[in-house]
């Protein structure tokens, strides 16, 4: 049968045969009525049904499904190479969504899973040799700025304008989106399309801050009220005050976080520790015209990452927030934090002894032992002892800044992934974004893209499970946590200067301004090398620190250990519902 899959066939053969298990034929039933439904509507409705609960009514979501069944048609029995970093999200595209797409397309799926290291590895490798490894990936929009600049990587607006206007889903509904722009350019094109994302949030034990002789414990202490922190200061405090506690007969810790030498311990403070400290400029989604990784850009070039360029990876709020970063981890961290990375030190909050993290991706959140009956984080009736909320900030930031990061998987098409092969890969990521799936692969992974999926009334009665998280997304605090942003030019370039230079901070080869010094004069080093399409850095010269030092703006001039401040848990709530 022309255009009919192996498994379609199968239906068809089981359908109108009739053969049982033993092999021999079955006696018609008189009294059974045929199936008036053809092969296609099967299918599905399979695959509806699997796909619940979704957004759309089972009516939408098969026609959104058949959508894709006839814009696949020429591409029946062809293959579609495409791959993601290692989270639960990604896993379950690989063993749920591609089955489903290929039954329903005939299209078939190789959705390899890897680590995020070796992804942009190949990504680069990919642009770089013209040797196609993968059709499409789900690359970080960090990279955007890199794409940008390679010219590297399909306009996914010109595609959709042009040659996959027919293969661009009529129900993508691009302004469902929470977060665009963070796989935009300088003028709007869409570079890259969300997959996944999530954020760096404030993790903290919910029923230890609300207890009575805590609360009491810690007014009595430090003479203001235990709650969530608003700034450094605060969380210095709590950090210091649970340290060695002993609560329900166990020890615990007032902070987590890893320190091992390892591309992790990069990411650690790319993404976007510096701006939470207060590195940089006003400005969303980045600070211009100094970003959180210290760069100044200017007319869209990058023009210097240290001081006396007039950027701010060496100057006092970077120094503030790497001496932070060893202090908290040498002094309230579990001893052991020290040899973790950071796929071995996000789920450690849930065995029951740490009080806060400051720094917690949530993709974390979806690990079990933040929900399963009898984890010392999660309670009698099911629900969490854990909460979060915004992350705060160090005494560097000021009002307009970003508040923390996202983290933002997106489909990336490298432009030498041409025609029928282009097609495929556009067709798949939509798939996999599509509102017929989106609220199921919330509840699988916890990594929401859509306001649709984060405003369902199917999550409301159920929200709390979540611990603020669904709160956070409902609220205009999320639009202030983004990716690396346009500016870094050079993603994959830059960023291995960072983490060997942190170890050698951690381990004291290296004073914390020495180790800012080494990256941001590396950083500058790079970027003077760099040959963009397009661009490409072009350094200022070189002046005297305090010429930029007594500037408005960033590089910011020392400052004081301000005030501590922190907000009821339940009051932050409110306002962010505007009550």
């Amino acid at each position: 049968m022309r255009g009919t899959s192996i498994f379609q066939t199968f239906i068809l053969i089981l359908f109108f045969s009739r053969v049982a298990w033993g092999g021999g034929p079955v006696a018609a039933d008189p009294s059974a009525k045929p199936d008036p439904r053809n092969v296609t509507e099967i299918v599905v409705d399979k695959w509806v049904d699997i796909f619940q609960p979704s957004t759309l009514s089972r009516q939408e979501q098969a026609q959104e499904l058949k959508w894709f069944q006839s814009a696949a048609e020429p591409f029946r029995g062809k293959t579609v190479r495409s791959t993601a970093e290692d989270i639960k999200t990604h896993f379950w595209e690989r063993d749920e969504l591609a089955v489903a797409f290929e039954e329903l397309t005939g299209i078939h799926v190789e959705h390899e899973i890897i680590g995020e290291g070796s992804l942009v590895q190949r990504i680069m490798e990919q642009i770089k040799t013209g040797r196609v490894i993968y059709d499409i990936y789900v690359n970080d929009a960090d990279l955007v700025g890199t794409h940008l600049r390679s010219q590297a990587v399909l306009n996914l607006t010109e595609y959709m304008e042009g040659e996959g206007r027919a293969f661009t889903n009529p129900g993508l509904d691009l302004k469902d989106f929470m977060n665009l722009e963070f796989g935009q350019d300088y003028d709007g094109n869409q570079l890259q399309l969300p997959d996944q994302q999530f954020v760096n949030l404030y993790w903290f034990r919910y029923d230890w801050f609300t207890r009575p002789d805590i609360k009491e414990k810690f007014r009595q202490k430090y003479g203001y009220e235990l709650g969530v922190p608003v700034n450094w200061a605060a969380y210095e405090d709590i950090a210091e005050f649970f340290t060695d506690q002993i609560i329900d007969g166990k020890k615990v810790y007032g902070h987590l976080d890893y320190g091992k030498k390892s591309p992790s311990l990069g990411w650690r403070f790319t993404d976007a520790w510096l701006s939470i400290a207060g590195v940089g400029d006003k400005g969303l989604p980045n600070g211009l015209p100094v970003d959180e990784w210290g760069i100044r850009v200017e007319n869209r070039i990058p023009v210097g990452s240290t001081v006396a360029r007039g950027g701010d990876l060496n100057g006092p709020a970077a120094v503030y927030a790497l001496e932070k970063y060893i202090v908290w981890l040498n002094r309230y961290a579990p001893p052991e934090a020290k040899n973790w990375v950071w796929v071995e030190a996000g789920p450690k909050a849930a065995r029951g002894d740490i009080a806060q993290v400051i720094f917690q991706y949530i993709t974390w959140l979806s690990h079990d032992d933040f929900h399963r009956p009898g984890s010392p984080v999660v309670d009698q009736n099911g629900r969490p002892r854990w909460r979060v909320a915004p992350t705060p900030h160090g005494r560097y930031w000021d009002e307009g800044m970003k508040v923390g990061y996202q983290d933002c998987g997106s489909w990336t098409i490298p432009e030498n992934v041409k025609g029928q092969r282009r097609a495929m890969a556009w067709l798949w990521a939509q798939f996999c974004v599509s509102k017929s799936v989106s609220l199921k692969k919330f509840l699988v992974g916890g990594t929401p893209v859509r306001k649709s999926t984060v405003f369902a009334k199917y999550l409301d009665p159920i929200k709390d499970n979540w611990g603020g998280l669904i709160d956070f997304y409902r609220s205009p605090e999320e639009k202030k946590f983004t990716g690396t942003g346009l500016n870094v030019p050079h993603y994959p370039a830059l960023s291995s200067l960072w983490w060997p230079n942190i170890a050698k901070a951690i381990s004291g080869e290296l004073t914390p301004q020495e180790a800012m010094n080494a990256i941001a004069e590396g950083q500058d080093k790079l970027m003077a090398q760099m040959r963009l399409a397009k661009y490409s850095p072009k350094l200022n010269p070189l002046k005297p620190e305090e010429y930029w030092l007594n500037r408005p703006g960033a590089p910011k001039p020392y400052r004081p250990r301000p005030k501590p401040v922190t907000v009821a848990y339940d009051e932050l709530i409110k306002q962010w519902h505007g009550k």
